[in-house]
């Protein structure tokens, strides 16, 4: 049986005098599947990310916490050691979540509106929902 190209089929293969040969990989690369939407699997992950709403404190937990604050306030000196439960907002999507920050209190900045840890951090007053002393594992006035 002949056919069109008999005359160049089982002509060696051609090896470039120049240019060094491709690696397996690479020439395997060029046939490989691309993502036609670059970046949209992770805006799919992200929108499926999960984010709390932040929920307002009632007149009740705002007393609450204000004499938590003032408890906390007169325990200053001893540099007590404080759980604080507070709503830390995402930067990317509506929401954020509830998390908890512990260190030894520094200082209560009224100005600022935020409670400095030995540590640096500073939290904001608005975003603490809860206050909880280390020392006794206890809630205080409540």
């Amino acid at each position: 049986m002949s056919g069109q190209y008999d005359d160049i089929l089982y002509l060696p293969h051609h090896i470039s005098p120049t240019r060094p040969q491709m690696s397996m990989e690479d020439r395997a690369a060029q046939f490989s599947p691309f993502s036609a939407l670059t970046g949209y699997d992770a805006a799919i992950r992200e929108t499926g990310r999960l984010t709390d709403n932040r929920t307002e404190l009632t007149d009740d937990e705002l007393i609450a916490l204000d004499r938590k604050y003032q408890m906390l306030m007169e325990q200053l000196e001893d540099e007590p050691n404080v759980r604080f439960i507070c709503f830390q907002p995402d930067d990317r999507k509506a929401g954020g979540a509830y998390v908890t920050v512990s260190g030894v209190v520094k200082k209560v900045d009224a100005f600022e509106r935020s409670v400095c840890l030995t540590d640096g951090r500073k939290i904001p007053m608005d975003d603490i929902v809860d206050i909880v002393m280390e020392e006794s594992a206890v809630r205080f006035g409540k």
